[in-house]
């Protein structure tokens, strides 16, 4: 059965059945932008147009990245929430989504998508300059083209390689500045490549019979709570050594590899914990899988702002 066919007998998605408020339809084409994921991409972008400049970047150009990084990222959130439609009508956790309620219809969310696209590649060209627009359009066309149309429906590793769309703020926020890419830029896009997985995977265990139900093979679908738990465990060295590089890649001071080292040392005492608990066969609340994800947040807002710190101390 797939995706469609398990929809839930009475729901059409994109119907609407009464005329909809002026404020409730802003409300839901803002919606289709995913605020509060787009928080978190620019919190993997201003801080390091800050490195780039090796103190405060020009204000104005600091705004013009964050518009065109929206409306870049909510481009592409869009286009995703229109192809995913569908699975979205399905699961729990998105069944409030403004196409499904009928808010906002397929084709609006198509054409919003698409407006948003052009407009940001064009706003971040000329108010910014082409290389960091080139880069927030490969980022949408990757996460649509890619990710949401070719590998999310089709394997458990879907996150980690459509999570590069994800990293892609950070060469844009360097980009913005310099013009041009260097190895900090690289090792901080690589940071947030294998942050990607843990962060998205806890979630997922949380919401997996979500994701059984409409036929996406998350890794915590194929795998289980323990498969999960050691991947995780995995991808967090990776990521905590990888961020510890950007002090000889960045020339940082002291501060930098200093609260890297201790971010990184609470990050692995969460995921051992996680590990300890999905062992010990704990499910359900008792298994405290939200507990890493709220901290994953945390742990990247506080590098990222370490990283905007640094430059400043001597």
């Amino acid at each position: 059965m797939t995706a469609v066919e398990s929809r839930p007998a009475g729901v059409v998605v994109g119907a609407r059945t009464a005329p909809r408020p002026l404020g409730a339809r802003v409300g839901a084409f803002v919606a289709l932008t995913k605020p509060r994921i787009i928080e978190l991409l620019l919190i993997s972008t201003v801080p390091v147009m800050f490195l780039a400049q090796g103190g405060v970047p020009n204000l104005w150009r600091v705004l013009a990245v964050v518009v065109g990084g929206y409306l870049s990222a909510g481009g592409a959130n869009a286009l995703n929430m229109y192809i995913d439609r569908d699975i979205d009508a399905v699961m729990s956790r998105t069944e409030r989504r403004p196409i499904v309620t009928g808010m906002v219809s397929p084709r609006e969310a198509l054409v919003f998508g698409i407006t948003l696209a052009v407009v940001s590649t064009l706003w971040l060209g000329v108010l910014v300059n082409w290389l960091s627009s080139a880069l927030a359009l490969g980022a949408l066309l990757f996460y649509v083209f890619v990710y949401t149309l070719g590998l999310k429906r089709r394997t458990s590793q879907n996150v980690v390689w459509g999570g590069i769309a994800g990293c892609m703020p950070v060469l844009v926020g360097w980009s913005s500045v310099t013009n041009s890419l260097s190895w900090a830029a690289v090792v901080l896009f690589l940071v947030v490549f294998f942050w990607t997985p843990p962060h998205t995977w806890v979630l997922m265990m949380k919401v997996r019979d979500d994701y059984a139900k409409a036929g996406v093979p998350m890794l915590p679908v194929i795998r289980g709570n323990i498969g999960v738990a050691k991947q995780v465990v995995a991808y967090s060295w990776v990521m905590v050594a990888t961020s510890l590089l950007l002090w000889p890649a960045a020339h940082t001071s002291w501060l930098y590899p200093t609260v890297a080292a201790v971010l990184g040392a609470l990050w692995m005492k969460e995921a051992y914990a996680l590990q300890s608990r999905a062992k010990a066969g704990i499910v359900g609340a008792k298994l405290k899988e939200m507990r890493l994800f709220h901290w994953s947040i945390t742990y990247l807002t506080l590098l990222f702002l370490v990283v905007a710190i640094d430059p400043f101390v001597g």
